[in-house]
């Protein structure tokens, strides 16, 4: 091997991607990656065995410089981004960039989107449709006031979807950045099981919270802590208090990784299959039962970015007629 050959090898290598150098359409070079998608024995062969799609290969053969974007290679459906610039002496470089993470992004932007537009649309068509009758009048006193209880509730409906999104989204926005302050998770969690008490009662569920003696601060945002346990506990009382004599107990423990929270209820339990999509966003496993109960479907999607956010780590444990514990590992702070 020369010492130009030795200079374009190790700069091939310094690239992530596969790359590799085409020369009268056989790769002279390959760096590893492209080793790794295409085979050992890529470098002298006909750039035409790694490079089969017809309009990929016509950029190849006819020497031109751009880019274009194919898939199949490596995996059945896989996006790349074929790159091809000149490299002199009628040689050509061309590496392939995957393009999985961005496809995978954008459809999770798409999906967001029709998720969210489907969330709204259902409260806003029965606002408009009742809003439409009582416009055309001739209704009884007792109906009316239905239809207006109906349209103040599928609004309140659409406005708790509402600044869950924007809660999502200032979360998102700052998830980078890690919180500063020294939070007291004694008055976090004690914050939260006072608001949701009167709720816990009147759905005839028993509250029980421990908390270990003189638990330290960990680094945090208050705000953001105390709307984690407030989705916990609220997830508790809406679908756990759905069997009689359900108990909800909370609490925070330190161990050698941090302090350690615990929700956990007696309810009917979630089934197993539906445990890993519980965080994203709109999952719902009983979408009629969490509209009944006014669930946005957005709780635990919150709940894990900002356990993200604090570099903490969440966890879902249940099963079907076994009840629900969710366990939230914070860091202490400095």
């Amino acid at each position: 091997m020369t010492s130009s050959d030795q200079a374009i090898r190790a700069l091939l290598d310094a690239i992530d991607e596969p790359a590799m150098i085409v020369e009268r359409q056989v790769v002279r070079l390959a760096n590893q990656p492209a080793k790794a998608l295409f085979g050992r024995t890529i470098e002298g062969a006909d750039v035409r065995l790694a490079i089969r799609h017809p309009q990929a290969l016509e950029f190849v053969l006819a020497g031109r410089t751009g880019d274009v974007d194919f898939t199949g290679v490596g995996s059945v459906g896989r996006p790349w981004r074929l790159s091809v610039r000149p490299a002199g002496n009628g040689a050509l470089l061309l590496r392939l960039i995957d393009r999985s993470a961005i496809h995978a992004a954008e459809k999770l932007r798409v999906d967001f989107v029709a998720n969210a537009s489907h969330e709204l649309r259902t409260p806003l068509t029965a606002v408009l449709g009742y809003a439409e009758s009582l416009e055309d009048g001739d209704l009884d006193p007792d109906l009316t006031a239905k239809f207006a209880r109906t349209i103040r509730s599928e609004a309140r409906r659409m406005l708790r979807i509402i600044e869950d999104l924007m809660s999502l989204s200032r979360i998102e926005a700052d998830r980078f950045v890690a919180p500063t302050d020294r939070v007291s998770i004694e008055s976090v969690v004690r914050s939260a099981v006072e608001t949701v008490r009167p709720i816990a009662q009147q759905s005839g569920c028993t509250l029980h919270v421990e908390l270990q003696d003189d638990l330290p601060p960990v680094q945090g945002d208050l705000p953001q802590l105390v709307q984690v346990m407030d989705n916990l506990l609220s997830n508790a009382v809406r679908y756990g208090c759905a069997v009689p004599d359900c108990r909800i107990r909370v609490s925070a423990t330190l161990d050698r990784q941090g302090v350690r929270l615990e929700v956990s209820d007696t309810g009917p339990g979630i089934p197993r299959e539906h445990l890993p999509f519980l965080t994203r966003r709109f999952y719902r496993v009983d979408a009629a039962r969490s509209r009944e109960t006014g669930g946005t479907g957005l709780g635990l999607a919150i709940v894990k970015h900002i356990v993200e956010r604090h570099r903490g780590t969440l966890s879902i444990d249940s099963d079907r007629g076994k009840g629900t514990t969710v366990t939230i590992l914070l860091p202490l702070g400095d």
